[in-house]
């Protein structure tokens, strides 16, 4: 069974940075895709980052620009690096999977896996 853990939530400072991490077990395969979604209270589930098992990724228009997503296959982890972080990216972060070579992109009903989610808070 997949399992998805992530880490690296905290808090900061308007402008700063920091470094999600989702550790994917439980499956020998690198053939999958990962998504980064975001919860804010109050709100809708959305989309913040996606990295297919062919390399295409996709952000929202929201973090284009900020941030980056990227995959070491040795560690079996997948990095949502995130600058210039301001106080509208407060939210609770999952990360989630979708095995096999489909490119779910940041559309949340295609993925079969989800973690238990890291906080992350913007605030001066």
């Amino acid at each position: 069974q997949v399992q998805l853990v992530e880490s690296g939530g905290g808090s900061v400072q308007p402008g700063g940075s920091l470094t999600l991490s989702c550790q994917v077990s439980g499956t020998t395969s690198e053939v999958y895709s990962v998504g980064w979604f975001r919860q804010a209270p109050g709100k809708e589930r959305e989309g913040v980052a996606a990295l297919a098992y062919d390399g295409t990724t996709s952000f929202s228009d929201s973090v284009k620009g900020r941030f980056t997503i990227s995959r070491n296959n040795g560690a079996n982890t997948v990095n949502l690096q995130m600058n210039a972080l301001k106080s509208e990216d407060t939210a609770m972060y999952y990360c989630s999977l979708k095995m096999a070579t489909w490119r779910p992109g940041l559309r949340q009903s295609m993925y079969d896996y989800w973690g238990q989610g890291t906080q992350v808070f913007v605030s001066s």
